[in-house]
């Protein structure tokens, strides 16, 4: 058995994988996770002028979520980890996912008549216009304010890797 936090991080990246396949993207993962990125989705077609398109996710759970005005607080990314996010332009763009999942580990997944439930939901945070800190480091936390608008299902991914020059896909 995993120990609770690998089992909570493990879970938050199959919650993704899940979506990801339901919208009929493909899901990669680079060798190493140096970049601060744990999966990227590309869609197998095209998109407008865009062949191929894509985005890159750091994918974060968090069983003990604070919300205050409209956002979900998120104090689990270093400085460092926020950098890798924030400083770009990048190729593909990055987003940070935060899997809220239950504190106990046998709610991640409920039966009912109609079929499977993955607690709870999850949420992504692009960083287009977001200013870097300027001189990072790993033993600081830096908060992302998460809108709660922001609500990762399989349309608002698909928007996402189809539209990669907009952070928010209802904008």
């Amino acid at each position: 058995m995993l120990d609770p936090w690998n089992h909570q991080g493990k879970f938050a990246e199959d919650y993704v994988r899940v979506l990801a396949s339901a919208a009929g993207l493909l899901i990669y993962k680079d060798d190493l996770d140096y970049d601060g990125i744990d999966l990227g989705f590309r869609y197998p077609g095209r998109s407008g002028l865009a062949a191929s398109p894509a985005v890159e996710a750091q994918i974060k759970s968090c069983s003990n979520p604070q919300y205050a005005g409209g956002e979900l607080l998120y104090d689990g990314l270093t400085e460092v980890q926020y950098n890798k996010l924030a400083d770009g332009p990048f190729t593909v763009p990055r987003y940070l996912f935060v899997i809220v999942v239950p504190q106990d580990n046998d709610a991640y997944a409920s039966f009912e008549t109609r079929g499977m439930l993955l607690g709870q939901l999850g949420f992504f945070h692009g960083f287009d216009g977001e200013k870097p800190v300027a001189r990072p480091d790993a033993r600081r936390r830096h908060r992302v304010g998460v809108p709660l608008a922001n609500v990762l299902t399989t349309r608002s991914l698909l928007d996402l890797v189809r539209a990669p020059e907009r952070s928010d896909p209802a904008a």
